[in-house]
């Protein structure tokens, strides 16, 4: 019997042009001019040799270029290289004030416009100067000069199979570089011998969102990740013990599903702090590793904590910070709902928190407004910030968010990091800096930046002893050291760069930042296994640094 074919009955394709706002080469348009007609005979064609079906719904295939801001057609906004084009139905992108763009924003050309320069006038609050008098000794009457690590001296490149999340120096080996990622790997990297290196796969089962070193033994590590559990791992051996797991009972949803992002270690009760994304503070017992107590709300409920800092000279102020746009300061003796001491407002999401790491009487926040907020005194006046500074920081999606960080060795409290989200044209290069900033000024201290560095840094950290920088960037590590100035520009051996990376043939073609986060090229391995990439060929390569002092 002859098998039956039926005919298949396709819908209606309507194809949407927009000749006048779409991009062609000069010979296209030469032939568009002096042949409109036969433009408009194509398309009739296309429309009647369309199969009639009144029955479906037809297709509609748009070619028109529509803005990537408002979603309206009509004009584009937007990267364009290095340069970026506002839309013209928003405010400035860097500032979010109209009456400019991004080009010409002020704040773009000197970071320090608008800025209230710090006070140095003494003080009358009796609080304060009492606070002052408690640190005075260690902090110097002459302001140091600022070392800023502006050369990459070396790097491992597609070190995790996910974008680096977050970093952290080893307390006691100067040379040793903790990271994190998105799927909740734990690299160890001695990034003095380079080649030594390893990544732990079984600490957690996805990102890593915080991690902080055990006061009393400088072998172990505690990290909080977004499945809902805190770890307690031996950096030696990659041997992870769950200390508290909120999800025990696996996915139920995400109505349900907890995870854990600000975390910190206060060393005096001998107790790990983290919070979750429904807005609660929960407390680890490090002598038992248990939870302790009950949870806390510390945020609007529903909302999530990102960032949690003790304070360094009284440990028993807690600093946070969350979606519900504010930072709030608590103090652990007797913390519950509602009782915070200061609850600090933002417009939009506060990205980090921290205390100053020598007084501990300042505060810097980062937030999405591409604000970073300054208070010069936690016993002043806490309404507002003593001075905001713009920087573009505003964009966190498939992104680790960004946050300005103190300089742990700068005892005049006033230099800060952060990476840049819009990018500067550097020899025609679309190039993502690295951005030291006077907080008491809001100068723009120095940029750092590398030509083969394509891709953005968000996740930065100053080394707590050395004139270091590690950086994030995608999924590779970078360590910066300050260059003298009266060396030549240097040629760092290929030896001191190790590309992770089984394909050999891709990794030459690809720049240092060129990967995507996505890809799966790396593959964790088990826990005390360390593996080692073969030398490339001897040649040498040139880095340049642009820095703005």
């Amino acid at each position: 019997m002859p098998t039956e074919t039926r005919r298949m009955a396709f819908p209606k394709v309507v194809i949407e042009r927009d000749t006048d706002s779409e991009q062609s080469s000069s010979e296209e348009e030469e032939e568009e001019d002096d042949e409109p007609a036969v433009l408009a005979e194509s398309e009739s064609e296309e429309k009647v040799e369309e199969p009639k079906n009144k029955g479906k719904a037809p297709i509609t295939i748009s070619l028109k270029k529509v803005c990537k801001v408002c979603k309206k057609p009509g004009h584009e906004a937007g990267f364009k290289g290095a340069t970026y084009i506002d839309c013209p139905m928003k405010p400035c992108f860097l500032c979010k004030m109209p009456g400019h763009t991004t080009v010409t924003c002020p704040h773009r050309v000197a970071t320090e416009f608008g800025v209230v320069p710090a006070t140095h006038k003494n003080t009358r609050n009796a609080l304060e100067y009492a606070f002052e008098r408690q640190i005075r000794p260690r902090i110097p009457p002459i302001k140091p000069a600022y070392v800023i690590p502006d050369q990459v001296s070396c790097a491992v490149i597609r070190y995790h199979s996910r974008r680096v999340t977050c970093l952290e120096f080893h307390p006691t080996n100067n040379n040793i570089l903790l990271s994190g990622d998105k799927k909740g790997q734990l690299g160890v990297w001695d990034f003095h011998k380079v080649y030594e290196k390893v990544v732990y796969g079984n600490v957690h089962s996805c990102i890593l969102n915080n991690m902080k070193f055990s006061p009393a033994s400088d072998g172990t590590v505690y990290a909080a990740s977004s499945d809902g559990t805190v770890s307690c791992t031996d950096v030696e051996t990659g041997i992870a013990l769950s200390l508290m797991n909120l999800n025990p009972d696996g996915w139920q949803g995400p109505s349900t599903w907890r995870m854990l992002y600000g975390m910190d270690i206060n060393a005096e009760k001998g107790a790990v702090l983290v919070a979750d994304n429904f807005g609660y503070l929960y407390m680890v017992d490090t002598r038992s590793n248990n939870r302790t107590g009950k949870p806390i709300l510390i945020h609007k409920k529903g909302s999530k904590v990102v960032g949690l800092h003790c304070n360094p000279v009284q440990p028993d102020l807690l600093l946070s910070c969350g979606n519900d746009h504010f930072a709030r300061i608590w103090d652990i003796r007797r913390i519950e709902d509602g009782s915070s001491i200061y609850d600090l407002a933002h417009s939009r999401v506060v990205n980090s928190a921290y205390f100053s790491p020598v007084s501990g009487s300042k505060i810097l926040t980062t937030s999405q407004d591409n604000r970073l907020c300054i208070w010069d005194s936690i016993f002043g006046n806490m309404d507002s910030p003593s001075r905001e500074i713009v920087h573009s920081h505003d964009f966190n999606r498939y992104l680790t968010p960004f946050r300005a960080e103190w300089d742990p060795k700068d005892s005049s409290e006033s230099l800060a990091v952060i990476g840049r989200y819009i990018s500067e044209n550097y020899n025609g290069a679309a190039l993502h800096p690295i951005d030291f900033i006077d907080i008491s000024t809001g100068q723009l201290v120095a940029e750092i930046m590398d030509p083969n560095i394509t891709t953005i840094s968000p996740v930065n950290k100053l080394h707590p002893r050395d004139d270091v920088l590690a950086s994030g960037s995608s999924r590779s590590l970078f360590i910066w050291r300050p260059k003298e100035k009266s060396e030549p520009v240097e040629q760092m051996d290929i030896g001191k760069i190790v590309v992770c990376d089984r394909d050999e043939k891709k990794s030459r073609k690809r720049k240092f930042g060129g990967e995507s986060d996505d890809s799966d090229d790396d593959k964790s391995i088990p826990k005390g296994k360390q593996f080692k990439s073969q030398k490339k060929s001897q040649s040498k390569t040139n880095l340049s640094v642009k820095v703005r002092r």
